[in-house]
């Protein structure tokens, strides 16, 4: 079996990491080929990206067996060429991904789960920087997104501790959207999906945009952004339907355009 697989579910891509028997670790096959995968979605017949985890966890981070082997890729290709372009091809798509986290997210897996537009979880799921405990330091975009969702002080305690958070404690204090029970889990963040992949699939990119440029922005840039990127949104088909579906009370249909 693939150590990643698609499924296209409608507009919505659903990407399983599929490397049970070692929590759905990373090595450089399966970093390789999410990649590529990625890639293929920026198809516009995809809206919404689905990211979840094959068996009980989501993603335990790197194989350290790839790390210590001394014929594997190094600490430096790991980096330069497995976790940073993940991480930069997560923010730079075009269209919502949701993280459905189906159980621990440890590591650089969990670093994956939090650049990601909508992180879900399972009540069982857990949340682990584990970096400190085998003497590393957060990767994977992990001292950017980390501190931004919750605070300085709390990602700095659970980097340095490594500390494992559940899915709850990680929604109170702000790490993640939402928790879901394990018994309901797939369908409800499946439908979180589906619905994003209904919205106007423009604008939610437009919206994704600002975000991103909102972490190195002043107040004036930003309202300038704003300014450029509604003008873009209201010249879109989308934007027609919705003005129309509410003048006459309907429901609208959005294309994604």
């Amino acid at each position: 079996m693939s150590s990643v697989i698609l499924e296209i579910k409608g507009p919505v891509a659903v990407i399983t990491l599929n490397r049970p028997e070692k929590l759905n670790a990373f090595n450089r096959e399966m970093a390789l080929l999410l990649q590529s995968i990625l890639e293929e979605c920026k198809n516009e017949s995809i809206r919404c990206i689905y990211l979840t985890g094959m068996g009980k966890a989501f993603s335990a981070g790197q194989d350290l067996a790839e790390v210590t082997d001394p014929d594997g890729p190094g600490m430096a290709k790991i980096l330069s060429e497995h976790y940073n372009p993940l991480i930069t091809l997560i923010r730079s798509l075009e269209k919502p991904v949701v993280a459905a986290v189906n159980g621990v997210a440890a590591g650089a897996g969990a670093n994956l789960a939090l650049c990601c537009d909508l992180v879900v979880a399972a009540a069982s799921a857990s949340f682990i920087q584990a970096f400190s405990k085998i003497g590393l330091v957060p990767d994977s975009g992990g001292t950017f997104f980390l501190p931004r969702l919750i605070g300085f002080q709390k990602a700095s305690a659970l980097m340095m501790l490594g500390e494992k958070v559940n899915a709850d404690e990680a929604a109170q204090m702000g790490m993640i959207y939402k928790v879901i029970d394990d018994k309901n889990f797939a369908e409800a963040s499946m439908a979180i999906a589906e619905y994003l992949a209904s919205m106007p699939t423009q604008g939610l990119s437009y919206t994704k945009q600002l975000l991103n440029d909102t972490f190195d922005s002043s107040l004036s840039k930003q309202l300038k952004k704003e300014d450029m990127y509604q003008q873009k949104a209201a010249l879109t088909a989308d934007f027609k339907e919705g003005v129309e579906a509410f003048t006459n009370r309907r429901a609208p249909v959005f294309t994604g355009r």
